[in-house]
């Protein structure tokens, strides 16, 4: 059975070196530090690779993220893989649970993620999800 769960999250991104010879102002990478409350109470860290474009409000990014905390009272750790595309101001997001990635009570989780940024920045999240009976 799909469920839900929602809440705020504060989020930290800090600017990281590329590897490798690059020089390219339209690269970048950084690391991601979360806190997410609610129905989800979880720390989340991980690393962002994004490019931007010459026009104004386009480009993309992809992350991984760990996140270890409680689901609805269910302790564990799962991996997040996201996907952001923004075209001129017109943004895509997909953020999914790496399939197999759930640990301890969180074995066997599925789901999506979804970000809702409000004015002023505030974020929250709507993480539709199933997760298999405990045996």
């Amino acid at each position: 059975m799909t469920q839900h769960a929602t809440g705020p999250f504060d989020v930290k991104v800090s600017p990281l070196p590329l590897a490798g010879p690059t020089e390219d102002a339209t690269l970048g990478r950084m690391s991601i530090e979360k806190q997410f409350h609610g129905d989800l109470e979880a720390a989340g860290n991980g690393q962002m690779l994004t490019a931007g474009t010459d026009i104004k409000g386009s480009g993309a990014y992809v992350a991984m993220e760990r996140v270890s905390g409680k689901l609805h009272g269910h302790a564990g750790t799962f991996a997040l893989q996201h996907r952001g595309v923004m075209t001129r101001g017109e943004p895509q997001l997909e953020v999914t649970v790496v399939p197999d990635s759930g640990t301890g009570e969180l074995v066997g989780l599925a789901g999506t993620l979804h970000i809702l940024i409000a004015e002023g920045g505030k974020h929250t999240y709507d993480f539709e999800y199933t997760l298999p009976e405990a045996k």
